[in-house]
């Protein structure tokens, strides 16, 4: 997803931090709230067309799919209380709880999923998360303008029986609909408000464990508040969690040094600065921030080129000194920890081979980066880079400009814009160069080489192998059910698409944080959703 999970990836958002204001006092009875800071805008709460981590892991609070996604990702009853697959492991039969409730008092229903997944499918929606439905019966042959939504692989079998047709087997499949993408959606809301529905807090509705107020779709501040219409609500221990952007995180770690919050997400500096405190943890993230360059541009078309501004890039620096707060340097694009293979437990960076312009070599670099230049008849090349604004992508965005102005003849300008524009210019193509980032959607390594396939939206560099393609289709749908085939077509993608400089990896991200003991139950998945907050609560 985009921070597209990444397309998600909105570059340069960092996750949720989370900080404890403290116990107070209201009828009688203690207050149970949790205030948390973020550095990311909400842009939309339309589960159809946002690419945020930051938006996803509110809906992952105030929705509720047909599973919920605890510990470890584990696959747990949620709208579904129960389900069936067939032998074959192509028909999947959801029996829904009869209890279930919109905030609005809506019942939630079976059609509300066929309707939440026709409407993402259409074509008029545009949504940047359709890919993700491919394997359901007719969901491609839909994008494509081939086949009318109405034809998709899913079925209301009355109000609470949901049957759901797959072209091939998806071994992942349950972990999908733990995604906010494969949430239902009210028809009757989004009818109501059109073009608005999910611009603010009050235009939409929600049947998970919260719901969102004060939003209204500009502001920086918002609050979930327990849902008194949720199925599960004995389960809920908070009140509410109340969210503010605070860009500077310097801001949340002197609060949180004056005893004012119990928990605060650090920056690279800040991380360095603490040392190895008790109180400070680190949490990995199925992540990776990379640089597209736009190959619809003769000059990024050149293989060349690419590789000299991949070798030029010295990822250990980047990492441990620039980065810090947990970035590591992993040669991959799918990230570290998210997988391994069925055939020895060996994680996926390790089976994949990162080629010669993954690794630091200024030299070669310039010998590469001169002999582009006069393939495309010029001896000198000024560029771009786009980024976001928050303070660790500006810190990233000048290394990187020191870095690429080592190669003779390049020079490179910096635009830092705001989180809520630069996905807009992304999915537009309105770059030549940017920092993007893509965060995993579930835990499978499918979940980052989709992305790069040639009509994939969240494919922003346009970068096209039929090769890749062919591999990553048949990871789909012919090996789908051969886990070692499946594996062998992945590895091979991503050393096609890293060999051929499709994008240009950097590091994948991690987190540091100050964490008071009162704030618990909180559960932290790497992929997908990030957090759960159905059952956290203050000591």
């Amino acid at each position: 997803m985009h921070l597209s999970r990444g397309v998600a990836a909105l570059a340069g958002v960092a996750s949720i931090a989370l900080i404890l204001a403290g116990c107070g006092q209201k009828s009688g009875q203690e207050k149970k709230t949790i205030t948390t800071s973020t550095d990311s805008e909400l842009t939309t709460v339309d589960p159809s067309k946002t690419t945020a981590v930051g938006t996803f892991n509110v809906l992952n609070n105030v929705d509720e799919g047909l599973v919920r996604l605890g510990k470890d990702s584990k696959v747990q009853p949620g709208i579904a209380k129960s389900w069936t697959v067939s032998k074959d492991g192509k028909t999947y039969t959801y029996n829904l709880r009869k209890g279930a409730k919109w905030s609005n008092g809506d019942p939630v229903t079976a059609q509300d999923f066929v309707y939440s997944w026709q409407r993402t499918l259409n074509p008029k929606t545009a949504s940047q998360y359709g890919y993700l439905f491919s394997g359901i019966k007719n969901a491609d042959k839909i994008q494509n303008k081939k086949a009318k939504v109405s034809t998709l692989g899913i079925k209301a079998d009355g109000k609470y029986k949901l049957t759901v047709n797959l072209e091939q087997r998806i071994p992942y499949f349950n972990l999908l609909m733990g995604f906010p993408v494969f949430f239902p959606q009210d028809s009757k809301t989004v009818n109501k408000y059109g073009n608005d529905y999910g611009t603010s807090a009050k235009t939409q509705v929600y049947n998970g464990p919260f719901t969102l107020t004060g939003w209204t779709g500009t502001n920086n501040k918002w609050t979930l508040k327990k849902n008194t219409n949720y199925w599960d609500k004995k389960a809920v221990k908070l009140d509410d969690i109340k969210f503010s952007v605070q860009p500077d995180p310097s801001t949340s770690l002197n609060l949180y040094n004056q005893g004012k919050l119990d928990m605060s997400q650090l920056s690279a500096t800040q991380a360095k600065q603490m040392g190895n405190k008790k109180d400070m943890i680190s949490r990995k993230q199925s992540s990776n921030y990379y640089i597209a360059v736009n190959q619809k541009n003769k000059v990024f078309k050149n293989l060349k080129i690419r590789q000299a501004m991949s070798m030029i890039i010295n990822r250990n620096t980047l990492a441990n000194k620039v980065m810090g707060g947990g970035a590591i340097d992993n040669n991959s694009f799918v990230s570290e920890g998210l997988a391994v293979s069925p055939k020895n437990g060996t994680d996926f960076t390790k089976d994949t081979t990162a080629p010669a312009s993954m690794t630091y070599n200024p030299t070669k670099a310039k010998q590469l980066f001169k002999e582009g230049l006069q393939e495309v008849g010029r001896t000198s090349l000024h560029f771009t880079l786009l980024n976001s604004d928050g303070s660790d992508q500006k810190q990233l965005s000048e290394y990187l400009q020191s870095a690429l102005q080592k190669l003779p003849g390049l020079t490179v300008s910096l635009n830092n814009i705001p989180g809520r524009s630069i996905l807009s210019r992304q999915a537009d193509g309105q770059f030549t160069v940017t920092v993007a980032n893509w965060f995993a959607d579930f835990s499978d390594p499918i979940t980052f080489l989709n992305i790069l396939t040639s009509n994939n939206p969240s494919n922003i560099s346009g970068w096209k192998n039929s090769q890749y393609d062919s591999l990553i289709k048949a990871s789909n749908a012919d090996d789908g059910s051969n886990a070692n085939a499946r594996w062998d077509d992945m590895v091979k993608a991503q050393n096609l698409a890293l060999k051929d400089q499709a994008i240009i990896p950097l590091y994948q991200s991690g987190e540091k944080w100050m964490v008071n003991s009162k704030v618990k139950g909180i559960v932290y998945n790497t992929a997908g959703a990030n957090y759960n907050f159905k059952e956290a609560y203050v000591k």
